[in-house]
C-alpha cells in the first residue's frame, strides 16, 4: 500500500468505513502477529491478543494524530493490549516461573524447534517455551528497548526484580538454545 493509500484508509477506517479498517488490518496483521507471538506461550494467545488488539485500533484510530508511522501507533496499541492481558492473567507469574524454572531448565525435554523451521521462526518457538515472566521481560528490554524502570511501571515491579528477569531470561534462552543445537 502506498503512503497516499495508507492515509486514505486510515482516515476512512477512523470514520468507521468497514472496508477501510479490513484494508488496514490485512496490510498490518502480518506483522503485529510476529509481536503477538514473541510475548504468547501459545498461537492461540497471540490471536487473540491480536484481534483484541485491533479492535482497540479502530476504536482509538480517530486519535490518531498522524505524527510518527501508523505502523508505530498501530505496534503501540498492540503492546499494550498484550501487557494488559499478562497482568491480568499472570500476576502470580514471576513467583511461579522462579520456582518452577530457575533450577533446572535443561531437565524438560524440548523438542528440536531447529530442524523444520527457520531460525525466525526456531527463535519464536523457543521464546516461546520460556517462563511467562522471563519472555515479558527480555520482549520488552531487548525487542521493544524499555527501560528498567518503565518495565518495572507496566509490569508493576521492582526495578531489581526486571534486571534479575532479564539475566535469568538470557541465561534459560541460553541453555535452550544450547540443546536445540546439539542435537
Amino acid at each position: 500500500m502506498t503512503e497516499p493509500d495508507l492515509l486514505e484508509q486510515t482516515r476512512s477506517a477512523a470514520a468507521g468505513n468497514r472496508d477501510a479498517q479490513r484494508r488496514l488490518y490485512e496490510h498490518f496483521k502480518a506483522k503485529m502477529f510476529g509481536v503477538c507471538l514473541r510475548y504468547a506461550g501459545n498461537r492461540q494467545d497471540a490471536e487473540d491478543w491480536l484481534q483484541e488488539g485491533f479492535i482497540r485500533v479502530f476504536r482509538d484510530l480517530p486519535q490518531y494524530k498522524g505524527l510518527g508511522s501508523l505502523e508505530g501507533w498501530i505496534r503501540r496499541v498492540i503492546v499494550n493490549v498484550v501487557l494488559q492481558n499478562i497482568k491480568q492473567q499472570k500476576r502470580r507469574l514471576l513467583e511461579e516461573d522462579n520456582f518452577r524454572h530457575e533450577q533446572h531448565p535443561e531437565e524438560e525435554e524440548l523438542p528440536s524447534v531447529f530442524d523444520t523451521e527457520d531460525n525466525a521462526q526456531a527463535l519464536v518457538r523457543l521464546m516461546q517455551q520460556m517462563p511467562a515472566g522471563f519472555r515479558t521481560v527480555l520482549n520488552l528490554y531487548v525487542l521493544e528497548n524499555y527501560s528498567h524502570q518503565q518495565i518495572a511501571e507496566e509490569l508493576g515491579i521492582s526495578v531489581g526484580t526486571s534486571k534479575s528477569q532479564l539475566n535469568r531470561a538470557k541465561a534459560y534462552l541460553r541453555s535452550l538454545l544450547e540443546k536445540n543445537l546439539i542435537r
